[in-house]
């Protein structure tokens, strides 16, 4: 029997896009708890803001911070040694780093603004200022800004100069992604930590079926890498439309909404549970 491990982005998704609240989830949320299913979060949001909602949630398993960055075992959580993968203990963690030295992609940000880009970067903004951008609290915004792997930043610019900032951070040997934010980041993202926790599941558990949820073009990579790739709708009812794959599903339901449904309809269904 194939066990199932669902992945999970948090803003507009699990998380309603103006709230941050996931009421709507709640009967999908508990069904999973009532099936031990694994609910992986796989968020471009810090390690400090991903705990703070894995403790509302009641969740405790493995979380994928700022997209694809890094990735966090809870201690004893395998039962095994994750002798395949470089790892770091940190607090109750074993940690997965994947992502670019945070003061690398300050420093980047620096070298774009000299370059007379228009681009402010987390790191740029006090927690007042990102609190009142973000729709946040100022305790989300502090940990919001407490980041270790990815540089979000907010872009003011046509769409040729936003495709010459794209090229810019390319050239200078970074990658970009794209969510509510712009994100400036090293050689990870959600796919290649998804990827990595997908294998040492399969080592815990056998034969597995995945499913990933998200909404927005950071989410591809990671929606890629599963056997069932769903998204949720935009705050105005409509999809992405950069995300386009064969199998994609989509839910019918803004974020948390189409979250509920699509789960609920998906683990009612599903005959290997």
């Amino acid at each position: 029997m194939k066990r199932l491990i669902i992945f999970t982005d948090l803003d507009g998704t699990l998380l309603d896009h103006y709230t941050y609240s996931f009421e709507k989830a709640l009967p999908a949320l508990t069904l999973l708890k009532e099936k031990n299913i694994p609910l992986v979060i796989c968020s471009s949001k810090t390690r400090k803001e991903i705990e703070y909602y894995r403790r509302k949630l009641g969740n405790h398993h493995p979380f994928i911070s700022e997209n694809g960055g890094g990735i966090y075992i809870p201690m004893e959580y395998f039962k095994f040694q994750i002798s395949n993968f470089k790892s770091e203990e940190n607090g109750d963690y074993h940690v997965i780093r994947l992502g670019a030295r945070y003061s690398d992609l300050r420093d980047a940000i620096k070298e774009l603004q000299n370059e007379g880009f228009n681009v402010k970067g987390f790191g740029d903004m006090t927690v007042e200022e990102l609190a009142e951008i973000a729709n946040m609290s100022l305790d989300e915004a502090s940990m919001a800004k407490e980041r270790d792997f990815d540089e979000p930043f907010i872009f003011n610019g046509s769409e040729r100069d936003e495709q010459k900032l794209l090229e810019a951070i390319i050239s200078k040997g970074f990658n970009y992604t794209q969510g509510r934010f712009f994100h400036i980041l090293g050689d990870s993202d959600k796919g290649k930590a998804v990827s990595i926790l997908i294998d040492i599941y399969k080592k815990k558990l056998g034969e597995i079926l995945t499913i990933a949820i998200g909404d927005s073009p950071n989410d591809i990579p990671m929606l890629e890498k599963v056997d069932y790739p769903i998204i949720v709708q935009k705050p105005d009812g409509s999809y992405n439309h950069k995300i386009d794959m064969p199998n994609l599903i989509k839910a019918d339901g803004i974020g948390p909404d189409g979250w509920n449904k699509a789960i609920l309809k998906f683990v009612s269904n599903i005959k290997a549970l």
